[in-house]
């Protein structure tokens, strides 16, 4: 028969027994394994390198929640300061002696007092006005 490219018309070829003698069989190359002394080594670099890490982290955030407090406490200085502004303000304003008299006068129902009087302390702790020149 011949064979144009069809493998189904193509003759099968018998398997050829093929040993090999025991002297040229390949060797089988072992990779050594890695000495226990250096598997630790090794895992105890990592270690160190996870340690430093952690530290590292640590620090960064001690450094932010430190920048937290910084900026919490210039915010309550900046409201204490507004805070102590506006009260300065309003001492001002009421230290005036002007509403101070009208204040007296007006509400309270003091009369101002005439050069020419005194002022005693009566029973009772009441202050007296009195005619001191003659």
């Amino acid at each position: 028969m011949a064979y144009y490219g069809n493998l189904a018309l193509r003759p099968e070829r018998k398997p050829q027994e093929t040993q090999r003698p025991e002297k040229e069989r390949e060797k089988v190359v072992r990779r050594r394994s890695i000495p226990i002394g250096e598997k630790l080594l090794y895992l105890l670099t990592v270690a160190v390198c996870a340690v430093v890490a952690g530290l590292i982290i640590y620090r960064y955030a001690e450094i932010y929640q430190m920048n937290r407090q910084i900026q919490e406490m210039n915010r309550q200085y900046e409201q204490t300061t507004g805070q102590m502004k506006e009260l300065q303000r309003e001492v001002e304003r009421l230290s005036d002696p002007k509403r101070i008299i009208d204040e007296a006068t007006n509400k309270l129902g003091m009369v101002p007092l005439d050069p020419n009087q005194g002022i005693t302390v009566g029973e009772g702790g009441k202050a007296i006005a009195m005619n001191t020149k003659k």
